[in-house]
């Protein structure tokens, strides 16, 4: 009799654990938002870069750029639902990349802490209030957090260089900064400044598992690392390297500056194309 009663206990034990298991794959489910499920992207992995050997680079240049997200060739870098600069922060926050301080050799040697970046997100205001009836004097601070739509521009970083060994002329991105507008209290423009720099490098293996809005196919899904390796983005020079070290700002105004621009970005692929001419 108490075998018998085991038994019934078991059996009841395991129809309720199966019951309780079909509950819950009831709640779980969730239809599918498309014709098939989307894992290429996700479990896309970057391929390392073609080593090369310092003896086999024969001419190097170094450049600094501007993207503007207001451009509609770079839209993408505006889409609401994934907006690259949240794509940066939510990175830097779940330590899955690593941001750098701007300093004037503008390198890498300054890491920043999650505290340090949080602290660039967002703006400190002070109000002074009165009591009416004590003439209190009260200050309260503020702080009011970063819209992501306000960061319209990013700078870069990159290498363009002759491969000697391979006789071709090949372009790296070394950084990625996004911009930072600057107002004064009557709301008129003062200055944008870097908030940090992005390593690019490590940051391939990231960006080639987070897609890219691609409005002329919505099945075809780019990586951020194939916008930014195919050069799918416009841009404009700022800087080169030169002796002083300065932008073409400091020595040129107004419509001259985009002139100079190309002129330099020109240059880069004349290069290439006099070594194969003469």
């Amino acid at each position: 009799m108490k075998n018998v009663c085991l038994i019934f206990i078991i059996l009841f034990s395991l129809l309720g654990n199966i019951m309780a298991q079909q509950e819950n794959t009831e709640k779980q489910y969730i239809p599918l938002d498309g014709v098939v499920e989307k894992k290429i992207a996700k479990e896309r992995r970057v391929l390392p870069y073609q080593p090369i050997r310092e003896a086999d680079i024969m001419w190097e240049k170094r450049i600094w750029r501007v993207i503007d997200t207001r451009e509609k060739i770079n839209l993408p870098f505006r889409y609401p639902k994934k907006m690259f600069f949240n794509l940066l922060v939510e990175s830097i926050t779940k330590n899955n990349l690593t941001a750098y301080e701007i300093n004037d050799n503008e390198d890498f040697s300054e890491p920043l802490t999650t505290e340090e970046v949080n602290q660039k997100l967002y703006e400190v205001d002070t109000f002074v209030s009165f009591d009416p009836i004590t003439y209190k004097e009260t200050i309260e601070i503020v702080h009011n957090d970063m819209n992501p739509e306000d960061i319209t521009r990013f700078r870069l970083k990159e290498v363009w260089f002759f491969d000697e060994q391979t006789s071709t002329l090949n372009v790296r991105i070394l950084g990625i900064a996004p911009l930072k507008e600057e107002f004064d209290e009557q709301g008129n423009f003062l200055y944008e400044i870097p908030m940090f720099w992005i390593y690019y490098p490590d940051a391939r293996e990231l960006f080639a598992r987070e897609t890219v809005f691609n409005g002329g196919n919505d099945h075809q899904q780019m990586s951020w690392t194939d916008l930014f390796e195919m050069r799918q983005f416009s841009s404009y020079i700022y800087k080169e390297s030169n002796v002083f070290d300065r932008q073409i700002q400091h020595y040129l105004q107004g419509i001259d500056i985009l002139l100079e621009s190309e002129k330099i970005n020109s240059s880069i692929f004349n290069f290439e194309h006099d070594l194969w001419t003469y």
